[in-house]
C-alpha cells in the first residue's frame, strides 16, 4: 500500500512498484512528496508506468554497449576497462535489467572481488578492487545521464572505497642495480638503463621513437596525467642511445627494438633466404624481468619500481623535491613527498655548516679550506 512517512527533516514516499519491488524516496517538502506518489500510482493504475521507468527495460549489456562506442576510444579501455566490463556482464549476467542491480548487489560484487585470488596466487590489493569499483560506478553514473536508469545504485548506500595503503616505497640499493643489470638481458638491459636514468614509465619507454630525442631531452607528448613533459638525458644515457643508434638498421623509428633471427642462417647454399626483419618495437617484457630478478636475487620488486629507485637516489644525491616532481610529471607535490625523508641526512650536514655560528668559540675553517684547496 503506497504511503508517506515523515523520517527525520524529510517525506518519504513508500511503494510496490508493478514489478513487486518495494520503492522508497526521500523529499524535502510534503507537498513534493504527495505530488510525486499521486502521479506514480496513477501511472500504476494506468498501467504505464513501466513506459517511465526506462531502467525496468535497459538491460546491462545494451548499456556496456553504448558505453563502450562512448570510451572505447580511451587509451585505457583495452588494457582495463574492457577487462573490467568483462567482468561486470559474468557476474551480472548480461539480460539483466538495470532496475535489478541494486547497491547490495554492488556491496556483494566488492566482496566478490576481495576473496578474487590473482594469477599470481595472492589476493587482490585495495587498490585494484577500488580501481574496477570506480568503472562500475562511472558506467551507472553515465547510464543515468543517458536516461537509461533513473538512478544509479550506489547512490543509495554509502562509499564501496577501500582504504589504500600508497606508502609502499621499495627502490634498489646499488647494489642491486649492479646485479639487476648483470642479469638482465641485452635488449632488456638498455630498456632497465634508460628507467633508471630518466624514472619514465614502461609504456612511455616502450613507445619511445627517435624523433622525441633531441637537444639533450626526450619529449613526452602522451602521459599518463595527459599534460606533455621534457626528461634531461644524461651522459650516462647519452651514450647508450649512441650505441643503440649505431646498432640499428637506417630508418628505424622506435628506439628499443629487436630483430629476429634470420630461420634460413646456416642451411646450405642455394637455399632460398628470408629477409631478417629488423626495427621490431619491444612491447612486452614483463616475463624477461621477472627472470631477470630470480638471477639478481632480488624480491618484491616491480617494474614501476625502477621509477622510485631513480627519485629516490636522484634526492639522496642531493636533488630537490621540484626538481624531481617537474621530471616525474607529478601533478601536485604530494605524490613527491613520499621522497623527503630520504633527504634527512643531507640536511642534517648541511645545517652541520652552521656550528660555531652562535657560540664563543669559534671553529678551525682552516683545515676544510686546505681540503677544499687540495
Amino acid at each position: 500500500m503506497a504511503k508517506i512517512r515523515k523520517r527525520g527533516g524529510a517525506y518519504q514516499i513508500d511503494y510496490v512498484d508493478p514489478g513487486g519491488k518495494r520503492v522508497r524516496l526521500s523529499f524535502k517538502r510534503k507537498k513534493d512528496a504527495e505530488a510525486e506518489l499521486g502521479k506514480r500510482v496513477s501511472l500504476i493504475a494506468e498501467h504505464r508506468y513501466l513506459d517511465v521507468k526506462k531502467d525496468y527495460k535497459t538491460t546491462l549489456s545494451e548499456l556496456i554497449k553504448k558505453y563502450e562506442e562512448n570510451f572505447g576510444a580511451q587509451r585505457s579501455f583495452d588494457r582495463w576497462k574492457a577487462f573490467c566490463l568483462k567482468n561486470f556482464e559474468d557476474y551480472f549476467r548480461p539480460e539483466t535489467t538495470l532496475s535489478n542491480i541494486r547497491y547490495v548487489d554492488v556491496e556483494t560484487y566488492q566482496n566478490h572481488l576481495r576473496e578474487k585470488i590473482t594469477r599470481q596466487n595472492t589476493v587482490r590489493a585495495n587498490s585494484s578492487i577500488n580501481r574496477e569499483i570506480s568503472c562500475l560506478r562511472h558506467l551507472f553514473r553515465k547510464a543515468v545521464e543517458w536516461e537509461m536508469m533513473e538512478r544509479s545504485p550506489f547512490d543509495r548506500g554509502k562509499s564501496l572505497l577501500l582504504k589504500e595503503n600508497n606508502a609502499r616505497l621499495r627502490f634498489l640499493t646499488e647494489d642491486e642495480v649492479k646485479r639487476l643489470l648483470d642479469a638482465c638481458s641485452s635488449h632488456l638491459r638498455d630498456i632497465v638503463i634508460c628507467a633508471l636514468n630518466t624514472g619514465m614509465r614502461r609504456g612511455e619507454i616502450l613507445s619511445l621513437k627517435w624523433s622525441q630525442i633531441r637537444n639533450g631531452l626526450i619529449y613526452l607528448e602522451q602521459t599518463k596525467t595527459d599534460e606533455p613533459r621534457q626528461v634531461p638525458i644524461n651522459e650516462e644515457l647519452a651514450r647508450l642511445f649512441q650505441e643503440i643508434r649505431r646498432k640499428q638498421k637506417v630508418g628505424t623509428e622506435h628506439v628499443f627494438t629487436y630483430s629476429r633471427v634470420n630461420p634460413m642462417k646456416g642451411k646450405p647454399a642455394g637455399t632460398p633466404v628470408l629477409n631478417v626483419l629488423e626495427g621490431n618495437p619491444v612491447s612486452y617484457i614483463k616475463t624477461a624481468f621477472w627472470a631477470a630478478l630470480r638471477r639478481a636475487g632480488i624480491v618484491n620488486f616491480k617494474f614501476h619500481d625502477l621509477r622510485h629507485t631513480f627519485a629516490s637516489h636522484m634526492v639522496m644525491r642531493g636533488a630537490s623535491l621540484k626538481e624531481v616532481q617537474e621530471i616525474l610529471g607529478h601533478k601536485t607535490m604530494t605524490m613527491t613527498l613520499r621522497y623527503a625523508h630520504l633527504s634527512q641526512e643531507h640536511k642534517k650536514k648541511a645545517v652541520n655548516l652552521l656550528n660555531g655560528l652562535t657560540t664563543s668559540e669559534k671553529p678551525d675553517l682552516s683545515q676544510n679550506v686546505t681540503k677544499a684547496v687540495k
